[in-house]
């Protein structure tokens, strides 16, 4: 059903998922380009010059998730198959067998995706979402090829730099794409519900990696992305536009700036960008750090991807166990029970650190491990959820500006924890927990409880 049209955005649920209670909003607005008629984001699924036959699957939003996930992989592909090749790149550029050098390889490449949404956000907030996507998955796939061909260890840092920019458009622009069907407790949920599927990579990913550099020269782990990169672009094509016209801004630098200046101005866009910054340092510090842990702290490094796999079964139970919640709490109650829940593992964390000589029993380790870093990675989208719902009508800009302050911000969080490596576990504990506890205050004692924007489902309620 389409609602009467207003002056500003309405909504009504048009398509329920069975057994989930997801539902698909389509906002109805007066558009600016076309000021005679109704047009809708529910207009653009299924419809367009070429969407009738090949796009019309997406009309129930089923095939748009699933894609939406395999988008959000992209990042995560492109690290973590990374993970196992560690040992060959330290033995194939001369470095020490402990060094945390090979951790700028992820650093670069979240910098990277830190740069890149202001090529994508502002410009899919003008001329939609496809095209961009389009552009940032050919520069993955080419920055994928040059990495395997790199002859100098600065080159590949570069290389894996550029590669981030390319990868942060199908991470960027998914975001965009859902706050364009979805918002509030529906968005979190299948946020939640996203990356709990998406935590399959890392699942996965590491053994792939591992058997891939067991049969083929370890660069292979730079080929294997750019595969997945061909295929994602190739299925991208189906994808409807999402971007309601009636949202379309101008690409001009006036412009981008007046959106940025009101992101920068609504008070829960920030706080709860920044504490989402915070919790992705954690899980930065987790990914650069914990294999040189695994290998040089308690001599595990054959059974890496292994262990890296497990934890991140926690990681996908978690957020599976939050897409729940979230629909009996809502969002700000939810987060503010989880941060406390969070805390008492912090000091767990701790005291296991400090308990000894930095070199806890390994299995002890891993529980207080897969207490606190699951709890930070499964409230980074639900925070970033909370920051883009007083936002939809510049949702590709604001998701720029999110994910370039999250991801550069936590990036450069994760190399000064993951290079304070001193042989123990020590100094890991002190940032992680550092960070966490960072992420804890903002949420608390800087955010409102109980304000319309975060528990609204309406995806557009707000004033455009």
């Amino acid at each position: 059903m389409i609602a009467i049209v207003r002056r500003r955005a309405a909504s009504e649920p048009t398509f329920t998922f069975p057994d989930t209670g997801i539902r698909i909003y389509r906002p109805v607005t007066h558009s600016f380009l076309y000021p005679d008629r109704v047009t809708s984001v529910a207009s653009t699924l299924g419809s367009g010059e070429s969407s009738r036959g090949s796009r019309t699957s997406f009309a129930d939003g089923r095939e748009f998730i699933v894609l939406m996930v395999a988008l959000m992989a992209c990042g995560a592909v492109a690290i973590d198959l990374l993970l196992p090749a560690f040992p060959d790149m330290r033995r194939e550029f001369g470095m020490d067998p402990d060094s945390t050098q090979v951790s700028w390889l992820i650093t670069a490449f979240f910098l990277g995706m830190a740069v890149g949404p202001w090529l994508y956000g502002p410009a899919s907030d003008r001329y939609g979402r496809r095209k961009p996507l389009a552009a940032g998955l050919l520069l993955y796939i080419a920055a994928g090829i040059a990495a395997s061909f790199a002859p100098t260890w600065t080159w590949v840092v570069v290389v894996r730099f550029i590669w981030g920019v390319g990868a942060a458009a199908p991470r960027s622009l998914s975001t965009a794409m859902i706050r364009d069907r979805y918002a509030g407790n529906e968005m979190a949920r299948l946020m939640s519900m996203i990356t709990a599927v998406f935590l399959l990579v890392p699942i996965f990913a590491p053994s792939i990696g591992a058997g891939l550099i067991a049969i083929l020269p370890w660069r292979a782990v730079f080929w294997f992305p750019s595969v997945i990169g061909v295929i994602l672009l190739i299925w991208s094509r189906r994808l409807p536009e999402t971007l309601d016209p009636a949202n379309q801004r101008p690409f001009t630098w006036r412009a981008v700036g007046a959106a940025g200046r009101e992101v920068l101005s609504t008070r829960e866009t920030v706080v709860y960008g920044i504490a989402t910054t915070f919790l992705f340092g954690v899980m930065t510090t987790y990914l650069s750090g914990s294999e040189v842990i695994i290998e040089d702290v308690y001599g595990y490094g054959p059974w890496f991807p292994l262990i890296f796999g497990v934890i991140a079964v926690v990681f996908a139970i978690n957020s599976l166990n939050n897409a729940r919640l979230v629909k009996v709490h809502g969002i700000e109650t939810l987060v503010r029970r989880i941060v406390l829940v969070g805390t008492g593992s912090s000091v767990l964390l701790l005291l296991i650190a400090f308990g000894g000589d930095g070199r806890p029993n390994f299995w002890i380790f891993c529980i207080s491990v897969s207490l606190l870093i699951p709890i930070a990675q499964g409230l980074a989208p639900i925070c970033n959820t909370a920051a883009m719902t007083p936002v939809p009508h510049i949702a590709g800009t604001a998701s720029a500006l999110l994910l370039t302050v999250t991801t550069a911000g936590g990036s450069l969080l994760g190399g000064l924890g993951s290079g304070a490596f001193d042989g123990t576990i020590q100094p890991f504990a002190l940032f992680v927990v550092g960070y966490f506890a960072t992420a804890t205050t903002l949420i608390l004692w800087m955010t409102g409880r109980g304000r319309r924007g975060l528990s609204s489902g309406s995806a557009g309620s707000e004033s455009g």
